[in-house]
């Protein structure tokens, strides 16, 4: 099912959701994810549900990188108390970095998208957007919207239940290894994490299959895997023999909307 061709005249982020819902193919789902190019701490997948109604209510709402941390905090509380309010639904996947190093961060990231979907059990989307690149096996149709998340409002509110969560955690985990800094570059590969890196060597938080951590651990970064932001040329095929897609383990799951 595609949607219909529409004229779109007015480049604000609720056109999308409003155009979809309006030719009956909503509720419209939106999916993102934080820490993809980092090299310590998990993977953190989101999506969110939205309704034009939500327009009002949730103005100003944008890409979880153009806002400030409070900005983000504010946002985030204004989601998930919304979804309550209004019975829509979220959900936030975590994929730990062993995870991310079995599979590498892109195939990691298509599946934590896949059981984000599935994991909203309040509302079953009718249509879901993802922020860049097409994504197949939601059990619903799906769009790839390029700059997703300053597109439509449910990918940037994906993307700021990710950044928020995932922000947490590294907090979280500077205490745990305070020799990195964690609770300021949350774990992305800025110079002074860089110098840490080398003057402690990697902790069990790091991702051990991105070559500067396989580097300074003094390993080769395993061939095959798809990390610090590159993109293979096809996505595994679940129904390949050949993909370990079916044999992957369960990811841990969060989740929240009305009732939880």
């Amino acid at each position: 099912m595609r949607p219909p061709r529409a004229v779109v005249r007015d480049g604000g982020t609720w056109t999308l959701q409003t155009v979809l819902q309006r030719h009956g193919l909503g509720p419209v789902a939106g999916v993102d994810e934080a820490g993809r190019g980092a090299s310590a701490g998990p993977l953190v997948v989101a999506s969110a549900v939205l309704r034009p109604a939500d327009a009002k209510a949730l103005d100003g709402l944008t890409d979880s990188k153009l806002l400030t941390p409070a900005a983000r905090d504010h946002w985030y509380d204004r989601i998930r108390a919304r979804a309550r309010a209004r019975a829509l639904d979220h959900a936030v996947v975590v994929i730990p970095a062993a995870e991310v190093d079995r599979r590498g961060v892109h195939v990691a990231n298509i599946e934590g998208m896949r059981r984000a979907v599935a994991a909203l059990t309040a509302v079953t989307p009718g249509y879901v957007l993802t922020d860049g690149f097409p994504v197949r096996g939601f059990g619903s149709p799906a769009l790839a919207v390029p700059k997703g998340d300053r597109v439509a409002a449910c990918i940037a509110a994906a993307s700021v239940l990710a950044k928020v969560t995932r922000d947490r955690i590294m907090t979280a985990l500077d205490a745990e290894h305070d020799r990195y800094g964690f609770a300021v570059h949350k774990g992305y590969n800025t110079p002074d994490h860089e110098a840490a890196l080398r003057a402690h060597g990697p902790c069990p938080e790091h991702r051990f299959s991105f070559a500067n951590v396989a580097a300074v651990a003094g390993r080769e970064a395993p061939a095959g895997l798809v990390h610090n932001g590159a993109l293979p040329e096809q996505e595994p095929d679940p129904g390949d023999p050949g993909d370990t897609v079916g044999a992957w383990e369960p990811l841990e799951i969060v989740t929240g909307g009305a009732g939880r």
